[in-house]
């Protein structure tokens, strides 16, 4: 009798504790930069938003080929990750920004972010037509700020990556793009604005190594950048996360301090009401990436 009551309760206590594991709030992330500078960077957020919740908020690095089978699988409940992720995501599985980030640079709150087309400052390409016929270098082809706004810009300069480029090549991260780049791997590159001056402050390169094509001029933006400016990456929660769930995920976010343990890791200033999106749809379909490939082609035919 005492044996089967501890066998009861064995496996009570392992019913609780696999309802305790799947009862915890998973925030898959976009590990731009690995998985390691995933966590350094929003491992502080998993840990604020435990607090604030009481709920156990445990962040997931995915890699850029990750994210959307994490979603058809439901292994996450939210989602941060570029910009132009959320908006296929949104599309494709019905995703949901709950707010958007505030970036800092040299304390200055910053809702947008750009791309920035990069060669070495020796380098003899002058101007985006310069790129025709040169090993051209994106982050992934998945990328937003390391790819798709680059790849936009150049389609409106006449320019076609994909078939005017001698190659179109990826890089998988932004930190090996811009070394690609530096030690004469690739003629050009494409990163996402804050890349060159964060390797910077961590000394792994020098901005006087390279030369920007195409700078664009805005007194407001305190990075380098090459094209338009699209709304910053946003927290989405997932179709099937509870409402109640994802209004407190956002609530929590947006009451962030910019003095708090986890902004000054994360390098931002807090987190606002979710952006427009709308232009970053559009940037999708004038390049007719992905879901948006047939509309893309469907304008044209017009």
């Amino acid at each position: 009798m005492k044996k089967n009551v501890v066998l009861s309760s064995l496996v009570l206590s392992m019913v609780l504790g696999l309802a305790s594991a799947s009862a915890d709030i998973k925030i898959g992330v976009l590990a731009k930069r690995g998985a390691a500078t995933c966590m350094q960077k929003w491992g502080a957020t998993g840990n604020y938003l435990s607090e604030q919740l009481g709920e156990k908020v445990e962040i997931i690095p995915l890699k850029f080929v990750a994210i959307e089978p994490a979603l058809k699988a439901k292994q996450i409940d939210f989602l941060l990750a570029n910009s132009a992720f959320y908006v296929e995501m949104k599309e494709k599985h019905g995703i949901n920004a709950v707010a958007t980030l505030i970036n800092s640079r040299k304390g200055q709150a910053l809702k947008e972010f750009g791309g920035v087309v990069l060669v070495k400052a020796d380098s003899p390409i002058q101007t985006l037509a310069d790129i025709k016929g040169k090993k051209f270098m994106c982050v992934k082809y998945s990328s937003f700020g390391g790819g798709h706004m680059a790849w936009r810009l150049l389609k409106d300069n006449g320019i076609d990556p994909k078939k005017d480029c001698a190659e179109f090549l990826e890089g998988g991260k932004h930190d090996n793009v811009v070394l690609a780049v530096k030690n004469g791997v690739v003629d050009a590159g494409t990163v996402r604005t804050d890349t060159l001056e964060r390797m910077q402050d961590e000394k792994k390169i020098s901005m006087s190594d390279f030369r920007i094509i195409h700078p664009a001029e805005n007194e407001k933006f305190p990075f380098v950048c090459s094209t338009r400016l699209y709304p910053e990456w946003p927290m989405a929660a997932c179709a099937t996360t509870d409402a109640a769930v994802a209004e407190k995920i956002g609530k929590a976010l947006m009451a962030l301090k910019q003095d708090a343990p986890a902004a000054q890791a994360a390098k931002v200033i807090g987190w606002a009401e979710p952006s427009d999106y709308q232009p970053v749809k559009d940037c999708l379909v004038a390049i007719g990436y992905g879901v948006f490939a047939d509309v893309a082609v469907a304008a044209q035919t017009k």
